[in-house]
This record gives structure tokens, C-alpha cells and sequence, in this order.
């Protein structure tokens, strides 16, 4: 399939081949999906007949809905919210400051359930730790008294710790004051329980590991190496040893949730039937093996007394640069976020989807943690994606068929696909793929800016006009979208398919939707 090339923004100063239509697609798209009479003032919310999500989705009619001011319905893990339209008064000043762009109008979250009591919130906040999310529909019935039977497990064990490790302390001639005994033990117990408590408050992120496990197995090998040198800073500070200690056991534990949890996920992708059993086995022991030879040889040199500053570095570059090219090496048939951005934008570049060696070689594996690289978000709040109700008005009808919405921030830079309550496996995969056409999209029509770029380009213009620009807001990218609609109607299945065909598996999970819907009016 020859590359997909795209139609320029009429704001852009080049202008660029579209080879999949006519060039009079473009109005016929825009007189079928945006209303032909003027658009209405800035201070007025536009007024379709019927406002409807999809299929079976009936919203407040325009009327009503000005009426009661309530533009959409969100629901969140169960809880559901209205979104009310507020309007600017005539007299004095607006009941909330009217965010940038907003037409004289802005939008608010309203709950439309009575907050949780303090002993509901403390529990749900216990759940988030202690069980898989979707519980108990994710697990089967025996989880429970597993679990319940292992926690027993290691309460007996953590009690008996103690001792043990006062017992040893003693043996290595700690002093055999048994006041002494005592305080050096809970110190030690101290700061292993510290660690098992960043172990503990990790794990909440359970569900990653599913789906980004190679980045989060480079970030925990380069959080066990931060714990290193943090315990070789106690030698520099004795005096600060629980408190440091305590620190670099976090890390360290850290560290060692991620490296459990995300090796069985890596060790099944190379085995071939029913023998993860013995690919693990036989993988822990060349890890043992390799771990038994660096010691001795860390032995060896120690004896010569070397610097430890430079020996720590040296050792801890090689690690790093081991840990790297290990996740680098591991090939994965599924397509989480990072491998599906690499798939479609191969697609939408050169009409092919990559192999699954070249779709993992060029997944993007450490991001520093102050870089915000995600153009796309995939299941966000109403009220993330959309500041003003003209915005929402006017997208809506190019969605009316299908079970998302995909829009674009200029204000914030970013894509937004939200999912509506119906939304099964197939539209979220759907909605992302919308989502990553219109990214290409804007970004071609801008020349190949970045979305960062090309939002403080927008704000900069902006600011430098005196005009109203609320309805203007949207309007620079509507057609945009639109032609993304186009683009996706006819892409998405060959997309599916050549993705079938190099091998690789397509589950929405992995691609770790946000929880927010736009649920039905008469559902509430």
C-alpha cells in the first residue's frame, strides 16, 4: 500500500497532494457535517436538533438543554458526573472566570451522587492496594484464599525475622548487651520494612506491568543502581545510616517488583508450548550463574584496594548499558502504546506495518520522568479535552457513528480520544488509531512540528489578536478532524489486517484506556 499523504491546513503555506479523493472532498465533508447557516454568537451555545452520542445515544435537545444547561453525562469507576454549561450574567461579573476562548461560557463537573463516607473512601483506597483492578471479576475464585493463606504466611514470617536477625547480629559480634542487640535489630528491621513498604505502595501500579513491562523493567534496573549509590553514601555519613539505608531499601525493593513482576510476561514470549515452566528455571539459573561469577571477581579486585568512587562507576555504566540492551533484545507480539504509535505511524508513512522484530527495536524504552512526550491520551475526562461547549458542539456530529470522539486541544497540545459507555475492545483500538491519523495529521500540516510546538505557535497568535476567537478555537482544526474521519473509514481495517499478518496481537487493555465514559441520559 502507498503512503498515506495528507491535505494541509489551509493556514499552512504549503500545499500538499491529497491522492485518496477529489479535492472537493473537503467541502462535501464539511456541508454534510457542519451546519450550513451562520454559526451563532460567541455568547451562545450552537443548537443542533438532537444531540446524540451513537447508536441507541439520546443527550438533551438543544433547547433542553439550554434550558437546564447540562451538555453531556461522564461516568468514572461508577460514579457518574454532569457537565453544566455556565453562562456569562448581565449584570456584574461572571459566577466563574471564563477560561480563554470560552465564547462567555465554561464548563463545570457536577457529581451526581453523594460523597463517600470516610470508612467507604478508606476502603476503596485499601482495595486499590490489595486487589487486581476489576476485582473479583479479573481473578478466579480461588485467588482469595490464596491470598488469604500467603498474607497469613508472611505475618508468621516477618515476626520470626526479628529474632533471626538479632541472632545473627549477635553471632558476627555485635555486642551481646542485650539493650544493644535490641536497637541494632529494629534498626535493621527498620529499614528492611521500609523497603517493603515502597514495595508495597509500588505495586498499586500492578496493572503497567502488563503493558509497558519493558520500560518499566529498564526504570526499576536504574532505580536498583540509584539504591547502590545511595548505600555507598552511608560510608561518607555514618551517621545518617538508618535514614539512608531506609532509602536505598525502597529503591531496591522497587526495583525488585519490577523485575519479578515483568519476568514471566518476558520469559513466555520465548517459549514455544507449554514449557514457561523450564524457560524460567533454566533463565534464573544463568542469572544465578552470571551473578555467582561477578562476585567473585568483585572479590578478586577488592583485594587490591580500588578506588571506590571509580569502581561503583564503572560497574554501574556496565549495568545500566547491560539492563538496556537486555529489554532492547526482547521481542513482544503485542501492541502496547509505545509499539501501536511506531505500527500506525509506519502505516500511515510508507502503507506497511513493521515486523515484530522492527516494531520492538524502534519502541521507545526510558523517557526522563519531567519529559510530558504524550501528544495522545486515550480515555480522558470531558473536561480535559474540551474547555468550552462550542468546541464539543461542533466535533460531535463527525462522531455521531461511532462509539468515540476524537478532538484536539490547541491550548493544551495534545489529542484526546474519549470513549463513549458502548465503546467495546474493537472502537477503543479504533479510537487510538484515530487519534495517532489526526497526530500525523496536524503535524504534517504543520511541518512535522510537534504538537508542543505547534500549541505555543497557536497561543503566541493568540494573544498577538484582539478578536473573539471561540468559535475559531475548533474551527482551525474541524477540517482536520474531518478529513481524519475520511482517512480512518477507509484505513482502518487494511491497518488491522497487515497487523494480523506481521503476527502482532491487538488488545485494548494493553493500550491502558483511561476509565472516564460519556455515558446515555436515560441510563442516569
Amino acid at each position: 500500500m502507498p503512503p498515506i499523504p495528507l491535505k494541509n491546513s489551509p493556514r499552512s503555506s504549503q500545499t500538499q497532494t491529497l491522492t485518496l479523493a477529489s479535492p472537493h472532498l473537503r467541502d462535501a465533508m464539511r456541508a454534510a457535517t457542519v451546519p450550513s447557516h451562520p454559526p451563532p454568537p460567541s455568547d451562545a451555545i450552537p443548537a443542533p436538533a438532537e444531540v446524540r452520542f451513537g447508536p441507541r445515544v439520546e443527550l438533551l435537545a438543544a433547547t433542553e438543554a439550554k434550558k437546564s444547561r447540562i451538555l453531556c453525562y461522564e461516568e468514572i469507576d461508577g460514579r457518574k458526573w454532569s457537565y453544566v454549561v455556565e453562562e456569562e450574567e448581565e449584570e456584574g461579573e461572571p459566577r466563574r472566570k471564563r477560561k480563554k476562548g470560552g465564547g462567555g461560557s465554561s464548563l463545570r463537573a457536577v457529581s451526581m451522587q453523594t460523597p463517600m463516607a470516610p470508612a467507604e473512601e478508606l476502603m476503596s483506597f485499601i482495595r486499590s492496594y490489595v486487589v487486581p483492578e476489576g476485582f473479583p471479576d479479573s481473578v478466579t475464585p480461588s485467588y482469595v484464599p490464596y491470598m488469604t493463606w500467603r498474607a497469613l504466611k508472611h505475618f508468621f514470617g516477618g515476626a520470626l525475622g526479628v529474632f533471626t536477625t538479632k541472632a545473627l547480629l549477635s553471632s558476627v559480634g555485635v555486642s551481646r548487651n542485650g539493650a544493644t542487640q535490641g536497637a541494632v535489630a529494629i534498626n535493621w528491621i527498620l529499614k528492611d520494612g521500609a523497603g517493603r513498604v515502597g514495595k508495597m505502595l509500588f505495586a498499586r501500579q500492578g496493572k503497567k506491568f502488563d503493558y509497558d513491562l519493558k520500560q518499566l523493567r529498564f526504570s526499576g534496573d536504574l532505580l536498583m543502581e540509584l539504591g547502590a549509590g545511595v548505600e555507598l553514601a552511608t560510608t561518607a555519613v555514618p551517621q545518617l545510616f538508618l535514614p539512608l539505608a531506609c532509602a536505598a531499601n525502597v529503591l531496591k525493593n522497587v526495583a525488585a517488583v519490577t523485575s519479578t513482576s515483568t519476568r514471566t510476561p518476558i520469559y513466555k514470549a520465548y517459549a514455544r508450548g507449554e514449557n514457561i515452566g523450564d524457560v524460567t528455571a533454566k533463565g534464573e539459573c544463568v542469572g544465578n550463574i552470571a551473578d555467582l561469577l561477578g562476585t567473585g571477581l568483585s572479590i578478586l579486585i577488592s583485594r587490591r584496594n580500588p578506588s571506590l568512587v571509580t569502581s561503583f562507576a564503572i560497574l554501574s555504566c556496565g549495568y545500566v548499558f547491560s539492563s538496556y540492551q537486555e529489554v532492547k533484545s526482547v521481542v513482544l507480539h503485542t501492541l502496547n502504546r509505545a509499539r501501536f504509535t511506531v505500527a500506525v505511524e509506519s502505516f500511515l508513512q510508507s502503507g506497511n506495518v513493521p515486523s515484530l522484530k522492527d516494531g520492538n527495536a524502534q519502541e521507545s524504552i526510558f523517557s526522563p520522568p519531567w519529559s510530558k512526550n504524550t501528544p495522545v491520551v486515550l480515555g480522558p475526562k470531558f473536561g480535559e479535552a474540551f474547555h468550552e461547549p462550542a468546541s464539543f458542539l461542533a466535533v460531535k456530529p463527525l462522531f455521531e457513528e461511532e462509539r468515540y470522539i476524537v478532538t484536539y486541544n490547541p491550548s493544551k497540545g495534545k489529542i484526546y480520544a474519549l470513549l463513549k459507555d458502548q465503546a467495546k475492545s474493537d472502537d477503543i483500538l479504533k479510537a487510538s488509531f484515530h487519534a495517532h491519523v489526526l497526530l500525523h495529521f496536524i503535524r504534517l500540516a504543520n511541518g512535522k512540528q510537534s504538537l508542543k510546538k505547534i500549541s505555543d505557535s497557536y497561543q503566541l497568535e493568540r494573544k498577538e489578536s484582539s478578536s473573539n476567537h471561540a468559535i475559531h478555537t475548533n474551527a482551525d482544526f474541524l477540517d482536520h478532524i474531518a478529513e481524519s474521519c475520511r482517512i480512518v473509514s477507509s484505513s482502518y481495517a487494511v491497518f488491522k489486517k497487515k497487523a494480523a499478518d506481521q503476527g502482532w496481537i491487538m488488545s485494548e487493555s494493553l493500550l491502558n484506556p483511561g476509565r472516564p465514559r460519556l455515558c446515555e441520559l436515560k441510563e442516569l
